[in-house]
């Protein structure tokens, strides 16, 4: 339990961690990787590269000194998270070296601003955190070791099978090598792929959307090729350029906390851009299987029509359905999704699931708000750390 004073003293930093949480973020990254490099083999550093995981971490840091003295507040950001650092194989031992270079980055940031009370307390509060952390990722490792074919870290897989979808978009088929049955997992969860790349000092681990339910055969991830970024995706040219059927990769459980409210008997509506689909993807494909009477509707937007995907198991899933629908859009012809076209198309009382890119879910988030639709009868995805959207009215 933080002291009142330990607690004042964090949330009178949150200002300064508004203004300067950014570099903070950096110089912890900077100096916690050159002091242990050997946690670039943990995280993204293509993230790394665009400022995504330090805009990511000062969000959070900046919440927690906000909410310092009722973090239950944040748990569901701290769940979030959890999800990520379970994927990724966190541990416990992790948390002293990122507590100690992140005070550090906040003492050289700051100056003498950071004064020792400052340190002390913020060390304090750190050590309350990194606590909730570390429980709550261990019920989840321990919720997927238990689990039927469940694993706890990381486990070896073979692509079994490798489809070319579109010019963009190829999805590999994954089966453990040991041959043992795989666990379920939640429609809109993901598993990470762990690579490593010939000519490369560090692996590289990967969080893809499952784009299919959950069945006894394999894991399907389908791979967009990142190839017009700078960064380059590394990753996805590996997958698609030189992974080949029979390679093993090291994958671990699914985990996210995107997932589909199998209880609720709403109407859906999934709204996906590019390949934003893929988690989107099995959540319709679960409905199909197991609620098959429920109203759904599949939108998905593409630049052009050459890049929708799974259109012969959308067809199947609809045979199977009593009501439900797909809309294709191609934005180079017919434009972006308007608050009129969503008007049209998502009734008020529909639940709604969005992915696809920030820029995306924050016109789509914004529009359904502004039509009426209520905050807790939405629910989106980030491919990647956690960003803020600029949603500008909550009904």
């Amino acid at each position: 339990m933080l002291s009142q004073q330990t607690m004042d003293i964090v949330k009178s930093t949150a200002p300064v961690l508004e203004v300067h949480g950014n570099n903070i973020t950096k110089t912890f990254y900077k100096n916690m990787f050159a002091a242990h490099p050997e946690l670039l083999n943990i995280f993204n550093h293509a993230n790394q590269a665009k400022g995504r995981q330090q805009a990511a971490l000062a969000n959070t840091v900046y919440a927690a000194a906000v909410h310092i003295e009722n973090l239950g507040a944040i748990m569901p950001v701290v769940k979030q998270i959890a999800h990520k650092h379970r994927s990724l194989g966190i541990k416990p031992e992790h948390y002293p070296i990122v507590g100690e270079h992140l005070l550090g980055a906040i003492k050289e940031v700051l100056g003498d601003a950071a004064t020792d009370d400052i340190i002390n307390a913020w060390a304090e509060a750190y050590g309350v955190i990194a606590d909730a952390f570390i429980s709550v990722e261990e019920e989840m490792y321990q919720e997927a070791e238990k689990q039927q074919g469940g694993w706890r870290f990381f486990k070896e897989f073979e692509i079994a099978n490798k489809v070319v979808e579109n010019e963009e978009i190829t999805s590999f088929y994954l089966k453990p090598v040991d041959g043992k049955v795989l666990p379920q997992y939640q429609p809109g969860q993901y598993i990470t792929v762990q690579v490593t790349i010939p000519g490369d000092e560090f692996t590289h681990n990967r969080q893809y959307s499952l784009s299919r339910a959950a069945n006894n055969e394999a894991f399907r991830i389908s791979v967009k090729r990142e190839d017009i970024n700078d960064p380059e995706g590394k990753v996805s040219l590996y997958l698609h350029n030189q992974a080949k059927v029979g390679d093993h990769i090291q994958v671990s459980a699914p985990a996210g906390d995107f997932q589909l409210d199998l209880a609720s008997k709403a109407p859906v509506t999934f709204i996906a851009g590019g390949v934003g689909i893929t988690p989107l993807m099995a959540m319709f494909d679960t409905l199909a299987a197991l609620d098959a009477n429920r109203t759904t509707t599949l939108i998905h937007s593409a630049r052009t029509s050459n890049l929708h995907v799974f259109d012969n198991e959308i067809q199947e899933n609809i045979a199977k359905m009593s009501n439900a629908s797909y809309i294709a859009l191609n934005t180079d012809e017919v434009g972006y999704i308007t608050k009129e076209f969503l008007q049209e198309n998502v009734s008020l009382e529909n639940d709604v699931y969005v992915c696809g890119p920030a820029v995306f879910m924050e016109a789509i988030i914004n529009q359904l708000y502004a039509l009426g639709f209520k905050e807790s009868q939405i629910h989106f995805e980030f491919f990647g750390p956690a960003q803020q959207l600029n949603v500008a009215v909550k009904a």
